[in-house]
């Protein structure tokens, strides 16, 4: 792994999942620097800490800078410039995951869309700053003006949107083909590494990659459980995250949409997280699905993990989530096989309610 300096805030929910995102993305923090606040105008941090920054950077000799939050060009370069390394914010380090876990035709162009959206939101500052000084390798700037530049990305945004909207008609073919033969639709949805894909695995006998780092899944994967007219499609997504910008969601837009076509959807929760960061979780995933236009009566919750917690600390759990007194949800073990009969069983009642496949 290639060493990293990590600064993210000053809480152990965020240095956690910040630590999970480098691994992710092939970096080992070497020092961990955490700050009560990471917007400060010219470098997100003090200047205290950045001189501190220095003699750490000199010192541990990282490959990347990891910044916990999204920096304004101006800030990544302010940084930069002092510090004499790269450093990626949140936005970028996703990206980088992403483009490492891509194998599908379909997943790589959505994650060129959200480099180039990322990239263009940038541009016109890019290139004003690239001119004020020379700094080798800043952004992949060059010597563009910045229309040409800016119009550059338009133009491939363009010719990976249309490549992206073809598969799109190619998905829209494959469910119409599914309404045909009446097959009921589940999706499973929830947050990077609530254990989405081994629940996938168990249900369907597939052996997809399991990991504990985020985004093992970016490409949509569709298998058929059981025979007859009782059988169901169920779909395994990619993960949600929190502070996940609009355009990376909207990058991914062909393949979150089929949880709108859906009969219904398993949001998957990692109940043995501590009752801060399954909340944080849990309403990052509630709102994301929000934002997609999923209608709130389509989900049943699988509280998963089970096998780690106890029946008290479930019952907490559940009342802090609000989910007491409503019957959409299910107590599960992904890992163990524990109750996943009841909770198919309940997607199977909730279909059959709606008046069964494609009815949603």
């Amino acid at each position: 792994m290639k060493k990293a300096i990590l600064i993210s805030y000053d809480r152990e929910d965020a240095v956690a999942e910040a630590v999970d995102l480098c691994g992710a993305a092939g970096y080992n923090p070497e020092l961990i620097i955490r700050q009560k606040y990471l917007n400060r105008p010219k470098y997100g941090i003090s200047g205290g800490a950045v001189e501190s920054l220095e003699e750490d950077a000199k010192r541990i000799d990282p490959d990347v800078i990891v910044f916990d939050e999204m920096l304004r060009p101006s800030q990544n370069y302010n940084l930069a410039s002092r510090l004499h390394r790269n450093v990626l914010d949140r936005e970028a380090l996703i990206l980088e995951i992403f483009e490492l876990r891509a194998t599908g035709h379909e997943s790589r162009l959505q994650v060129k869309l959200a480099q180039m959206r990322y990239e263009m939101s940038r541009a016109r500052e890019k290139v004003r700053l690239a001119k004020m000084g020379e700094q080798p390798g800043f952004m992949g700037i060059g010597k563009f003006e910045v229309d040409v530049y800016y119009n550059d990305i338009k133009h491939r945004m363009t010719s990976v949107r249309s490549k992206l909207a073809k598969a799109g008609r190619q998905r829209e073919l494959h469910r119409q083909a599914r309404r045909r033969v009446g097959f009921g639709t589940i999706s499973l949805a929830g947050y990077t590494s609530a254990g989405k894909t081994t629940l996938f695995n168990r249900l369907t006998g597939e052996a997809r990659e399991e990991d504990v780092r985020p985004f093992t899944t970016l490409s949509t994967m569709t298998r058929r459980v059981g025979d007859g007219p009782g059988a169901l499609l169920i779909s395994d997504t990619v993960g949600f995250i929190s502070k996940l910008p609009a355009y990376m969601i909207e990058a991914f837009k062909s393949t979150l949409e089929e949880m709108l076509h859906t009969d219904v959807i398993l949001l998957v929760v990692d109940i043995s997280d501590t009752p801060e960061d399954l909340e944080k979780k849990f309403r990052s995933c509630t709102r994301t699905l929000s934002e997609l236009g999923v209608p709130p009566d389509k989900v049943i919750t699988a509280l998963n993990k089970s096998d780690l917690v106890d029946a008290a600390e479930i019952r907490k759990k559940t009342e802090l989530l609000g989910l007491d007194g409503g019957g959409n949800w299910a107590v599960v073990s992904a890992t163990t096989g524990q109750n996943l009969e009841g909770l198919m069983g309940l997607a199977r009642g909730f279909i059959s309610s709606r008046g069964g496949p494609g009815a949603a």
